[in-house]
């Protein structure tokens, strides 16, 4: 029995992960954090923009993670209760 093979698309992109399409161009890789196959193009660039970030990281999730960061509460004080 076979079992029929489910097209991956890109999470970014929406482009489908074919390797006739993505050989030549760059390839794909895993996100870590959501861990999901995205286009090498679309990971998030490090210092280099034709270098990667490490850990591989996509677009999406390190445009919700920068995000998420700059609406982090302050913190705040603690003041001790003493008698």
């Amino acid at each position: 029995m076979l079992l029929g093979i489910e097209p991956r698309n890109c999470k970014v992109c929406k482009g489908g992960l074919y390797r006739n399409k993505t050989f030549f161009s760059g390839g794909w890789s895993r996100c870590t954090l959501c861990d999901e196959f995205v286009h090498y193009s679309c990971l998030a660039s490090g210092k280099v923009a034709f270098l990667k970030v490490r850990p591989r990281v996509c677009k999406a999730c390190r445009s919700a993670h920068e995000g998420s960061s700059s609406l982090s509460p302050k913190e705040e004080t603690s003041v001790a209760v003493g008698s």
